[in-house]
């Protein structure tokens, strides 16, 4: 046998929905799978360039990268999912088909459930946010991807009552990226402010595109699993690898330090940060370094 066969070798792992991807979307998923690998690789390569100290942000974006990757492995597999039955069944669609149930990729849900919240930290370290904040942020992150799922396997119209959950904890995030996040980073300036206004932009312009991405596939039943894959894999890419890319390539200019972090090398007793005439001391004894961000008053353990 030659050519993508995933579809064929795990046809009878898992009971099969009327409605899922073909191979043509397997070959799209496969993609995107390799797209995330190469990105992680490249982002570790970027970080293996780097002192120990200068690292952080490269290692959060390499393992958003890693977790799509797995995910997309799984599901161009056509592993990872469930048959559904859809709320709204087309059976004269052309798109559609004639569809009773519908397949779900819960491991898609998996993804976001880990990947989400470290796109939020790349985002929220680079303006100093204080942890409290950035802890209520990821919370309602996780809010908001559990809701979606439990959304989509539910059968009934109820799953619209998930859904409004799941928009009204995405406006929360955007409230705390757009206001508080940005108040955070003006006070900082310089190479930071501008790195998150344009990290934060660039993220949040494209997770709008993501509760109409679920009204048409796993709410509304509207567009075929091939096209669904298509959707989502675009917006996979630009929100991980491109924001990663787009935000170290804004980092390249800026020091840990700046931002609240005191990360040290082994056996360092103490960083000083001559530049701004601020000394950062690390404490004996057990328990974190914290380092204070005296432009925002934030407080972050490493």
């Amino acid at each position: 046998m030659s050519g993508n066969q995933a579809i064929a070798v795990n046809s009878g792992v898992f009971r099969h929905a009327d409605l899922e991807i073909t191979d043509h979307g397997s070959d799209w998923l496969f993609t995107v799978c390799a797209i995330m690998g190469a990105s992680t690789v490249a982002f570790m390569g970027m970080a293996f360039s780097k002192r120990q100290t200068d690292r952080l942000f490269h290692y959060i974006t390499a393992a958003i990268t890693c977790t799509a990757c797995i995910a997309y492995f799984a599901m161009g597999s056509n592993l990872g999912q469930v048959p559904i039955q859809a709320e709204f069944v087309r059976p004269n669609s052309s798109q559609v088909f004639a569809a009773g149930t519908r397949e779900i990729f819960y491991v898609r849900y998996i993804d976001w459930v880990v990947t989400t919240p470290l796109l939020l930290l790349d985002l929220m370290l680079t303006a100093g946010m204080p942890t409290s904040t950035i802890l209520a942020t990821i919370f309602a992150d996780e809010v908001m991807v559990v809701t979606g799922l439990v959304g989509a396997l539910t059968q009934t119209t109820y799953k619209w009552g998930f859904w409004t959950f799941g928009v009204a904890a995405f406006f929360f995030v955007v409230y705390e990226i757009l206001i508080d996040g940005r108040r955070h980073a003006n006070a900082l300036g310089g190479a930071p402010k501008k790195a998150y206004n344009l990290g934060g932009v660039w993220l949040i312009g494209i997770w709008f595109l993501y509760p109409i991405a679920w009204g048409l596939c796993e709410g509304g039943n509207v567009i075929h699993p091939d096209s669904e894959a298509i959707f989502y894999g675009i917006l996979d890419v630009l929100a991980k690898p491109g924001f990663g890319f787009l935000l170290l390539f804004l980092h390249r200019n800026i020091d840990v330090a700046d931002l609240g972090l005191n990360i040290r090398e082994p056996g360092q007793r103490n960083i000083s940060h001559e530049k701004n005439g601020r000394g950062h001391h690390a404490t004996e004894g057990p328990g974190p370094n914290v380092g204070t961000n005296t432009a925002t008053g934030a407080n972050t353990a490493v």
